[in-house]
């Protein structure tokens, strides 16, 4: 098993498609994010669910300031200035609180 400290990029996106597909609403939410994340217990991602709450409330109310995001280019390809909207729009979806 995975030690809690350590989360790779792909558990963290495991982790953020899965919360947007179990809601606080849904039985058993812990138990099926943990299944999704794998190699996670459930308490290690309840942590990590409560870190990424408390990272979001310290953004939304500008504790941290934003990245200067530098737009990716104006050429074809999926990658454009459309992007940052896709990602923004992903993470609205993930609905946490």
């Amino acid at each position: 098993m995975a030690s809690s400290s350590s989360w790779t990029p792909k558990q963290n996106k495991l982790f953020e498609n899965a919360l947007a597909i179990y809601d606080k609403d849904t039985p058993d939410r812990w138990i099926n994010l943990a299944r999704a994340v794998g190699g996670k217990s459930v308490e290690e991602v309840k942590r990590h669910y409560d870190v990424l709450v408390e990272d979001i409330n310290q953004i939304e109310s500008g504790q941290v300031p934003l990245p200067n995001y530098k737009k990716m280019g104006t050429g074809g390809g999926n990658k454009g200035s459309n992007y940052m909207v896709d990602e923004d729009q992903r993470l609205k979806n993930l609905r946490l609180h």
